[in-house]
């Protein structure tokens, strides 16, 4: 596995972690409005959020004195299903169909 999809998946190791991304899919919030919905710390919510960010499955903006945090679910996305691809029977032969028949267009083509 990548060290891109290590951290991924080290990230969603943390229930935490995944209720934070579960609150973003909605649209960004406040470093302060992710806080507040947890019985944690500020400071362990941040470090949740920088393990997240480190990840690439969130990104942050600056408005003023707010950090605004927002989802990057391509990368969650296709991350956790290349995973599963690779791992999960019915996805390798949907993907060996997929292959011939993207074989047989470009034979046709040819």
């Amino acid at each position: 596995m990548t060290d891109a999809a290590s951290d991924i998946f080290a990230a969603l190791a943390h229930p935490t972690r995944r209720q934070i991304l579960q609150d973003l899919k909605d649209g960004e919030l406040a470093a302060g409005e992710i806080a507040a919905r947890f019985h944690a710390t500020g400071p362990t919510i941040s470090r949740h959020l920088s393990v997240l960010r480190h990840a690439g499955l969130v990104t942050e903006r600056r408005d003023s004195n707010r950090i605004l945090y927002s989802l990057v679910g391509e990368r969650l996305a296709l991350s956790v299903g290349d995973f599963l691809s690779t791992v999960c029977p019915e996805q390798i032969v949907l993907r060996e169909v997929r292959k011939r028949s993207t074989g047989r267009v470009t034979e046709a083509q040819a």
